[in-house]
């Protein structure tokens, strides 16, 4: 389990408010990946696409000669911010320098659609993942962001992994108790109860509504794993969001498939790279990509630990190459079949 940072008990209710703020926006920019694949009509009309926020210059200060090969399938750096907490970017000491109260990563995942379109992969990074940071040496990898913004964590994350980014993503809190009321709620096998103000999510299999399932994603200190289990818990409620909202018939219809892509535009931002165009062209190629071919993962690790007084996440740099060399080269599935342990669980904690 990883240990709480000091300060931490006064902070609980901010720092998991925020934490489910970044994880919506990683559901909510994965749904640009496969929702509107689906619903692909529809984004390509004007007033929808000119909804999608766009946020400048992301890669503008990122060395090209530093950079990975384009391994020429499309991948999204999706992550969590929060321009609007007072609390610390990343936690109390975990990074000294930083501003407090900018922008912070509480969620960061690896969103990676094969080059045939037929496959994909979402890997979450921990947030306390312990890891260098260009310039600014061994730190949180969550401390990127508030020390040089996209640009930074982009590098941060292509050193680390060895993969080209070529979007980046985010999304306002408020859509994701909306966006689950909207496909009618989502199935999860829940592995160990919570309750936070009154609203309670039992242990066993449970279909969640958008309040529960704030409550579900929120999850951090009663959990054995602390924050990884809170990543899976992410990735369990991610994963049948999806499939629920592919399943259910709802992008079948014209005018429940424009409702939920009204809803996704309206809180979703991503580079200024991907144009109106872009994205029509990106839902076009993902026509044919299902939930059953999304492997959701985390990048290994070795364990927990402590520098100074900060807990952080030791990650498996071994086992760590071979996955994203299998996410370079369209042989996730392969991986996956090789190591089945590493697949999300049908009942995560």
């Amino acid at each position: 389990m990883i240990d709480p940072e000091p300060g931490q008990d006064e902070d609980d209710r901010g720092r998991r408010r925020n934490g489910l703020r970044a994880f919506a926006y990683g559901i909510i920019a994965l749904l640009v990946l496969v929702l509107l694949a689906a619903a692909g009509v529809v984004i390509v009309t004007q007033q929808l696409g000119s909804q999608v926020g766009r946020y400048p210059n992301v890669f503008a200060n990122v060395d090209p000669s530093t950079r990975p090969a384009d391994s020429g399938g499309q991948t999204f750096l999706l992550m969590g911010t929060d321009t609007r907490s007072p609390d610390p970017t990343t936690g109390t000491d975990a990074a000294p320098d930083a501003v407090f109260g900018s922008q912070r990563s509480d969620v960061i995942m690896v969103a990676t659609v094969a080059q045939d379109g037929q496959s994909a992969s979402v890997v979450s990074i921990p947030r306390d993942s312990y890891v260098d940071i260009p310039g600014r040496g061994k730190n949180k990898i969550n401390a990127a962001y508030a020390f040089g913004g996209p640009p930074l964590l982009i590098q941060t994350v292509e050193g680390l992994t060895r993969v080209h980014i070529d979007h980046f993503a985010v999304i306002d809190f408020a859509g994701f108790a909306q966006m689950t009321d909207a496909v009618g709620g989502i199935d999860v096998n829940v592995g160990q109860s919570s309750e936070r103000d009154g609203v309670v999510v039992p242990a066993g299999q449970q279909h969640l509504n958008g309040a529960q399932a704030l409550v579900y994603v929120r999850e951090r200190y009663n959990l054995p794993g602390g924050d990884l289990d809170r990543v899976r818990r992410q990735q369990a409620a991610l994963r049948s969001f999806v499939s629920k909202a592919l399943s259910s018939g709802t992008l079948s219809s014209p005018t429940s498939a424009y409702s939920l892509v009204d809803t996704v535009t309206q809180h979703v931002g991503v580079d200024d790279s991907l144009s109106n165009t872009g994205l029509a062209e990106l839902a076009f190629n993902l026509r044919n990509l299902r939930n059953s071919n999304i492997s959701f993962l985390t990048t290994p690790v070795t364990g927990t630990g402590m520098e100074g007084d900060q807990s952080v996440v030791y990650l498996d740099e071994t086992a760590g190459r071979d996955l994203w060399f299998a996410v370079n080269n369209d042989q996730v599935p392969q991986w996956v079949a090789a190591r089945p342990q590493e697949q999300l669980s049908n009942t995560p904690r």
